[in-house]
C-alpha cells in the first residue's frame, strides 16, 4: 500500500492547456495512483496557475523509470547549455 507523497514547488514558465498558453506559477509533484496511465503507481506532475482556475493546468503521469530518465535528461541538457555558455 502506498501513501500519496506530494511536494509543491514554485516555477517560472509557460504551459499550454485546453484554453491556450498560460503563465505557470507552481508544480505539484506526487507519487500516487495515476488517473489515466496504465500503472499501479506513477510520478504525477501538475503544472498549474491556481489564480486562473482549473483550466490552467498541464498534467503528466510517468512511470518510475520514465521519471528518472527525464530527470537525468533535463540535467544533461542544462549541463550542456551551461558548458556551452548559454546559461547566464
Amino acid at each position: 500500500m502506498c501513501t500519496m507523497i506530494v511536494e509543491k514547488v514554485k516555477v517560472d514558465g509557460s504551459g499550454k492547456g485546453a484554453g491556450g498558453w498560460f503563465t505557470l506559477q507552481q508544480a505539484n509533484v506526487s507519487y500516487d495512483h495515476p488517473f489515466n496511465a496504465p500503472l499501479e503507481h506513477a510520478l504525477n506532475i501538475d503544472f498549474v496557475n491556481e489564480s486562473q482556475g482549473p483550466s490552467a493546468r498541464v498534467a503528466v503521469e510517468l512511470s518510475e523509470s520514465a521519471a528518472r530518465e527525464l530527470v537525468k535528461t533535463i540535467l544533461a541538457v542544462l549541463d550542456r547549455a551551461e558548458s556551452g555558455g548559454h546559461l547566464v
